[in-house]
């Protein structure tokens, strides 16, 4: 029987590394934790859960520490988490098949949740994360595995909450994208990391300069130009250049067509737009409503890095709001009932406030 290591490199997280450790109970045959300089309990909690722990002085390159850490390991497949991730879904035997067959690269989801407007929201990706024994990582920031093997779906779940503490990894890591940015000036990825981390630092003007960068070197097939696209849209719409996203709207319309976060966008901003100026803009108002209905019936997309909720819940309370306000109370209704039904408070709390209304 194949044997399967968790590989970690940690630092300072006892908040959540027995989390993660316990999840892979039943997993893993063994554990190989490197800590880059731990002054919490990050170090106890590891060596109570068995890990073997190693220490390694940071040189600022998270594939060099990833790479030390595999060293350690003499197992035939090493799956690859952070301390605060956790495996919610999935179990030995779902992946057993894989792990008897040839040597493959194993991409796995990952959940993110973060705070949006003071509410959790929560977005879906796919990442490589179990690596046959010899494969190591490059890239001193965002490392991948460096490897051309193919790559398979496994079905495993992990969740991540390192977002919900805004700035935290963004602060980290910008710097190194920075100087790794230096050496790649027309990195259209390492643009687009960097652009949505002044996003989320707040720092609007080098988030937007960045991503008008990024938006001229991007490939059109990249898997990751829908979601830059529209961080661009949202970073134009903090700086109210509403003339210039009508007109990429008009340019990536046909692009992003099948993408509901452009479409969500899209709704979000047609509404902005009046407001900014009703006479002018007030042929825009039937966009809004075809903006959400066309996100709904796109649906929630599990394929690509994708916002959950934009092409269900969200899209439905939204389309909820604009109906109340125009005056189509039953319709506002069906769609309230129809995100609460999928789980949305904010639409169970509207619901309740309707009744109490009537």
């Amino acid at each position: 029987m194949k044997t399967i290591a968790l590989v970690m490199i940690v630092k300072n997280e006892e908040r959540c590394l027995k989390r993660c450790l316990d999840s892979v109970k039943g997993i893993v045959d063994k554990i190989i934790i490197v800590d880059t300089g731990s002054q919490d309990r990050t170090l106890d909690i590891a060596r109570a859960s068995g890990a073997d722990v190693y220490t390694y002085t940071w040189k600022n390159d998270f594939a060099d520490a990833r790479n030390y850490a595999l060293s350690h390991s003499d197992a035939d497949w090493n799956l690859i988490l952070d301390a605060d991730e956790y495996i919610s879904s999935g179990t030995r035997e779902d992946i057993a098949p894989f792990l008897e067959s040839e040597p493959r690269l194993g991409s796995i989801y990952i959940r993110n949740v973060y705070m949006d407007e003071g509410e959790k929201s929560y977005n879906q990706s796919k990442t490589i994360r179990l690596l046959p024994k010899g494969v190591k990582f490059t890239g001193k920031i965002h490392e991948q595995a460096d490897s051309s093997l193919p790559c398979v779906l496994l079905p495993i779940l992990v969740e991540h909450d390192g977002y919900l503490h805004t700035g935290k990894k963004e602060k980290r890591n910008l710097p190194y994208m920075l100087q790794e940015l230096q050496k790649q000036p027309h990195n259209p990825y390492l643009l687009y990391k960097i652009a949505g981390s002044y996003q989320t630092l707040k720092d609007e003007e080098k988030a937007l300069k960045t991503f008008r960068e990024f938006y001229s070197q991007v490939p059109p097939t990249a898997s990751y130009r829908a979601k830059g696209v529209v961080g661009y849209l949202f970073s134009l719409m903090t700086h109210k250049k509403f003339a210039e996203i009508l007109e990429i709207i008009k340019q990536e319309e046909t692009a992003l067509k099948d993408y509901a976060s452009f479409h969500f966008f899209c709704g979000v901003f047609y509404m902005q737009l009046i407001l900014s100026d009703t006479a002018r803009y007030i042929q825009y108002l039937p966009k809004i409503e075809q903006s959400y209905l066309r996100c709904l019936e796109i649906g929630e997309n599990t394929k690509d890095e994708e916002d959950m909720g934009v092409g269900t819940y969200k899209a439905a309370y939204n389309l909820g709001t604009w109906y109340e306000v125009s005056g189509s109370v039953e319709k506002a209704r069906k769609y309230y009932q129809e995100a609460a039904e999928q789980g949305y408070a904010k639409a169970r709390e509207r619901l309740m406030q309707m009744n109490g209304e009537l």
